[in-house]
């Protein structure tokens, strides 16, 4: 056998490993909850494998922990991995008070659980709104965040403003006659967490926002599960948040303080991101030029699913697994 045809079969091999490990159907089975009492409230917390500890920080903020879970369980295997869900959120419970529902208190959720678990350094990889507790979090306790991934995120609540600006320019533009509708209803007083403009927002086509493949979609568990909590998005990001942004979430600006982060540093876009959009992730390079920046050319926002081969190869290398 050539040397040629050895890399060729050894590559391929690795990659069907690889690619398998990732779409374990039976993932969720290998995770058990486990309920801590922090601040009065129980947050279910799932850890499993040996070896680096890896927080996982879901996106919304209102997602529970599941949809990361699918992405990356499969990391149990290399690393001690961490999923929770944060207070309101999956099987955690809620906040007596709404008002308890904010960035700051799930930056210190992180460092309450990595003080539980008895972590002294810990890496964290956060997905779109996960990316905002997980800069906060290494810009307030940089000696405690050994690495960092920032998938598809936000450097502060005028981006978050920004790509909601562009969003609603791109419905507007690309469907009118949709458009229409949520212009009528916006002129009745409406606002994006009321129905019936709720639904007729959300059902404006994903292509370009979410998936550039529309084919695609996250893993999750067959268990019944609350998978989204529109109570605590609501409170972080504002009552009409798909237009105006509001709550801590506008009030977070990390753009300053990025050059100062310790931890090494991922940062992953997705060309075709119409929620974290090209033009305002790209500016990380300059906040932040001591990280590694990487664009995928044919992902939105989930570049995990829609270029896996790239993504993982690039994660494992940047994380050190081998």
């Amino acid at each position: 056998m050539t040397t040629p045809l050895k890399i060729f079969i050894t590559l391929a091999c690795f990659f069907c490993i690889s690619l398998q490990a990732q779409t374990d159907p039976n993932i969720f089975d290998k995770f058990e909850s486990k309920f801590y009492t922090i601040d009065g409230y129980q947050i279910n917390v799932e850890v499993l494998g040996e070896g680096d500890p890896v927080f996982f920080l879901p996106g919304g903020p209102g997602n529970s922990h599941d949809y990361m879970q699918g992405a990356f369980g499969h990391y149990y295997k290399t690393n001690t991995v961490v999923f929770f869900d944060w207070l309101g959120r999956g099987k955690s419970d809620n906040a007596k008070d709404v008002s308890e529902y904010s960035v700051e208190s799930d930056v210190e959720m992180i460092e309450k659980l990595r003080k539980l678990l008895k972590f002294d350094t810990i890496s964290l990889v956060g997905h779109s709104y996960g990316t905002v507790p997980a800069q906060a979090y290494a810009i307030k306790y940089k000696d405690n965040v050994d690495r960092m991934v920032l998938i598809n995120g936000f450097h502060s609540g005028a981006m978050w403003q920004a790509n909601c600006d562009s969003y609603n320019h791109y419905a507007k533009t690309h469907f009118p006659e949709k458009w229409k509708v949520v212009d009528s209803l916006r002129h009745l007083g409406y606002v994006s967490s009321q129905e019936p403009l709720k639904t007729v927002y959300g059902n404006f086509p994903t292509k370009y926002v979410y998936y550039h493949n529309t084919k695609l979609k996250s893993k999750s568990p067959k268990t019944k599960h609350r998978s989204w909590a529109g109570d605590v998005y609501t409170t972080i990001i504002g009552v009409d948040g798909d237009f105006d942004v509001s709550g801590s979430m506008i009030n977070q600006d990390y753009r300053q303080h990025l050059k100062d982060v310790k931890a090494k540093t991922l940062i992953v876009a997705g060309r075709y991101d119409g929620v974290s959009t090209p033009e305002f992730a790209v500016q990380y390079k300059t906040f932040m030029p001591q990280a590694q920046f990487e664009m995928f050319e044919q992902s939105a926002h989930n570049p995990y699913l829609e270029e896996p081969e790239k993504f993982y190869a690039l994660f494992d290398k940047f994380m050190g697994i081998k």
